[in-house]
């Protein structure tokens, strides 16, 4: 058997020209601004690929840039005056922050409603009850490759998922047991976690744990997503999931990179959208 690789790039590049058609029925294009703390590399080409993302999307976008000296007082004074634009739908503190800065109070201080990342407590709340509200973009993306693989009835099925963050692991979870899979949630320190692997039809990996997931992990057949990413001392990056050794049992993989990593921004994208009253596309 050799997994069909499941291309997120073609994924999100569909998902984009579906967002840039909403906004373009729009008066006024929807607003998503960013707000960057500091020199970061890593988060300095984030935010250029999500400025190009948007502009692409027909997306207005807004860059915050603040020096990493700023405060904790004004980090969150540029939060609270994109709070109060109108012209603003969505805001996205990007993370990771410097050290002396403390993120939780700063990401809880997003107005919810324009919470495009659905890391508030308030969006995090409704995911658990099933209400309406923004969901945190790469379990999205995970979903939406799931469904891609699998169908649109996930019900029934066991999946496992990996990892526990409050970014992918738990939001990822409460997303499945809403699709009515049986979702075991684990971790790098669960007992027998190769046992609990082979059981499963969805298989999650988001640890960062480089090539963690074996060929032996896997059950025939089954789907597996990887959501880890590190960059080897050779400069390649690789994911959770040891990927030769597991597209030769599985019915459905997802590369790193190209799988679920694109789906990210397209779904930042449509979050925003919906955060501007729109009906997600």
């Amino acid at each position: 058997m050799v997994a069909r690789i499941l291309d997120g790039k073609s994924e999100a590049a569909r998902l984009r020209a579906q967002v840039a058609d909403s906004a373009a029925s729009l008066p006024h294009p929807p607003g998503l601004a960013v707000v960057l703390v500091g020199d970061d590399p890593a988060s300095a080409v984030y935010v250029a690929g999500k400025v190009k993302a948007c502009a692409r999307a027909g997306v207005r976008s807004l860059e915050r840039r603040l020096p990493a000296t700023a405060s904790q007082a004004e980090v969150a004074d540029v939060i609270a005056a994109l709070n109060a634009d109108p012209a603003v739908h969505g805001v996205l503190l990007q993370l990771p922050l410097p050290p002396h800065l403390d993120p939780a109070p700063l990401v809880q201080s997003i107005d919810p409603s324009k919470d495009v990342d659905g890391l508030t407590h308030v969006n995090m709340g409704r995911l658990m009850a099933g209400a309406p509200g923004l969901v945190p973009c790469t379990p999205q993306g995970a979903l939406h490759l799931i469904r891609r693989a699998r169908g649109t009835d996930l019900a029934g099925l066991h999946a496992l998922v990996i990892g526990r963050s409050l970014l992918f692991g738990k939001p990822m979870g409460q997303m499945l047991l809403a699709e009515s899979c049986t979702v075991t949630q684990a971790h790098s320190r669960t007992r027998d976690l190769p046992e609990l692997a082979r059981r499963a039809d969805i298989l999650i990996a988001a640890t960062g744990r480089a090539g963690m997931v074996k060929g032996g992990w896997v059950k025939p057949g089954a789907t597996a997503i990887d959501v880890g990413i590190t960059r080897l001392p050779t400069g390649k990056l690789a994911g959770d999931v040891a990927f030769a050794e597991v597209a030769e049992v599985a019915g459905a993989i997802t590369p790193v990179p190209g799988g679920v990593g694109p789906l990210t921004i397209a779904f930042l994208l449509r979050n925003t959208l919906q955060a501007a009253g729109v009906r997600a596309p």
